[in-house]
């Protein structure tokens, strides 16, 4: 269902706090609270949206998200309660989409879900055709990704990133214009997401990590995507 989130939390009083805020913004919110049971949990839902926290009994968040993506292509939103790069660096690198910093406010809570489904369930009809270059398929409504024939797993971010790189291929773009269009909100100029995604790409797309040709670094200006490169 479009509107279903699974929030996995073991604190059961924010659970519920979250789940009421939720459901009162007509949303329909699953608890679990052990990480062994979210898989089957999701299979048996196929939510629209995981909210995930970071520490769990059984299983922790890290190791959730990073069994899920595979399987699920819906957004991940991670709950952190430390408010340190490695634990964020980490969730994206895992497949989460997003993150949030506990203790919770619920409002902060329910733009960051507003955002992330708006963005994945809602493309607009510019992006509705398919972009290919030689090998790379890139299919915005079916939020497909094909290289050399191999269906490419990605977090709803690092595709999104990835059209807006495409839509502008043999352009330099900004950080700052990379940041606004997959997450909807200012850039401080700090951030370190977009690095991490793009990093993610190039490894799920085959693409040097050292000497970059597909999807290239220019230093203090932005990212450049290579059209010719993925023959």
């Amino acid at each position: 269902m479009k509107n279903q989130i699974l929030l996995v939390e073991d604190d059961r009083r924010l659970a519920d706090l979250v789940k009421d805020y939720l459901e009162n913004n007509e949303f329909l919110v699953t608890i679990e609270g052990n990480g062994n049971r979210v898989m089957r949990q999701c299979q048996q839902l196929n939510p629209a949206l995981v909210i995930l926290d970071l520490m769990l009994p059984g299983k922790d968040g890290l190791t959730i998200c990073q069994e899920l993506r595979p399987q699920y292509r819906g957004p991940i939103l991670m709950l952190t309660a430390r408010n340190e790069d490695i634990d964020q660096v980490l969730g994206l690198e895992f497949g989460a989409d997003d993150y949030v910093i506990k203790p919770v406010e619920p409002r902060v809570l329910l733009a960051r879900v507003r955002a992330l489904m708006r963005r994945y369930y809602h493309q607009e009809s510019s992006e509705q055709e398919s972009l290919e270059f030689d090998k790379l398929i890139i299919q915005p409504t079916a939020r497909k990704v094909q290289l050399d024939g191999e269906d490419i797993n990605l977090s709803s971010h690092e595709f999104d990133l990835l059209v807006a790189l495409a839509k502008h291929a043999g352009q330099v773009i900004g950080r700052e214009y990379l940041f606004n269009q997959i997450y909807n909100r200012e850039y401080d100029g700090l951030d370190r997401t977009i690095d991490v995604r793009i990093s993610q790409l190039r490894k799920k797309l085959l693409d040097s990590s050292e000497s970059p040709t597909r999807i290239k670094t220019i230093w203090g200006k932005g990212y450049l995507f290579v059209a010719n490169a993925w023959s």
